[in-house]
């Protein structure tokens, strides 16, 4: 079992080679380490335009030169494909069933991304067989060369949805400024203070769907503030989105609203948000491969 773990810790990262120098530290230190970076986004609730951040956040990252995998961990109603207007032959479900491989499931889109297509009806990860489990483990390093994977979530806080957030570098809450949407989001920041206590992570809030730049930081304010006090736990604000009817356009005709209108304020927005990404650290623990031994390390 210690062989097999240690196999997890070093999948889809890279060794350290014998003449590398070990006086590298900090943050460049941490991207030497492993290739991928991961970014889950996720919300309390339903409703909140997660996907279309996720998908936005993608363009926006390939913009600046970065090869960009969007992953639908959504097994149970995916839909990254349906906001690309693609209409995907295999998915997920196929590569945990063995009868395809990630290498063949994987999409390259007209915008410079590639997505990995959700397992519409399936459950959750949490159920895989050992031996489903081992073959989507050995199916998912061949995402590793990517420089950036976004994991699009379901909402809410399933098993498999805290799994994908404790093992990213950078898990990402989308809110918006609506009463249930705060509660919930702060929800799901509470069962993670419970849940990984101690876990250092990069837990940044996003606003979307804010009609005025005060909205957006009093929520932010709000929250970060009691996440800190009753929680013991920082949450980085990192941006809001613009109430944009391009937003609403692209959705209707299954197209990126960066795509639409690179120049509207919420594609404005979203490129503010991936600079700031691009400024913030990597926690040092992170990468695909503790991904792998945080999603199936557990005993069954």
């Amino acid at each position: 079992m210690e062989d097999q773990a240690e196999k997890l810790r070093e999948i889809m990262g890279r060794k350290k080679e014998p003449d590398e120098s070990p006086q590298v530290t900090g943050q460049s230190r941490g991207r030497e380490a492993r290739k991928a970076r991961i970014i889950t986004v996720t919300s309390g609730k339903g409703g909140v335009g997660k996907t279309n951040v996720s998908v936005n956040m993608a363009l926006a990252y390939a913009r600046l030169g970065k090869k960009v995998v969007v992953m639908d961990a959504d097994l149970g109603l995916a839909n990254v494909n349906v906001m690309l207007n693609i209409i995907p032959k295999y998915n997920l479900y196929h590569v945990i069933r063995k009868q395809k491989t990630m290498r063949e499931i994987l999409l390259e889109t007209d915008y410079g991304i590639s997505i990995v297509a959700g397992a519409s009806g399936f459950s959750q990860i949490a159920n895989l067989s050992d031996e489903e489990r081992q073959n989507f483990i050995n199916e998912l390093e061949t995402l590793s060369n990517a420089d950036i994977i976004i994991i699009d979530t379901s909402a809410g806080v399933s098993r498999s949805v805290l799994d994908f957030i404790a093992a990213a570098d950078d898990a990402v809450i989308i809110t918006t400024p609506e009463p249930t949407a705060i509660t919930d989001a702060y929800g799901i920041i509470k069962i993670i203070a419970s849940e990984y206590e101690g876990l250092n992570m990069g837990l940044k809030l996003v606003v979307n769907r804010v009609k005025t730049a005060a909205d957006a930081k009093k929520v932010a304010d709000r929250m970060t503030n009691i996440a800190g006090q009753f929680l013991n736990l920082k949450v980085d604000y990192l941006g809001f989105i613009y109430d944009d009817a391009v937003v609403s356009q692209a959705v209707l005709r299954q197209k990126p609203f960066m795509v639409i209108d690179p120049k509207c304020k919420a594609s404005l927005c979203v490129q503010h948000i991936v600079d700031r990404m691009e400024k913030s650290e990597i926690r040092e623990t992170a990468g695909f491969g503790n991904m792998l031994k945080r999603l199936f390390g557990r005993p069954s």
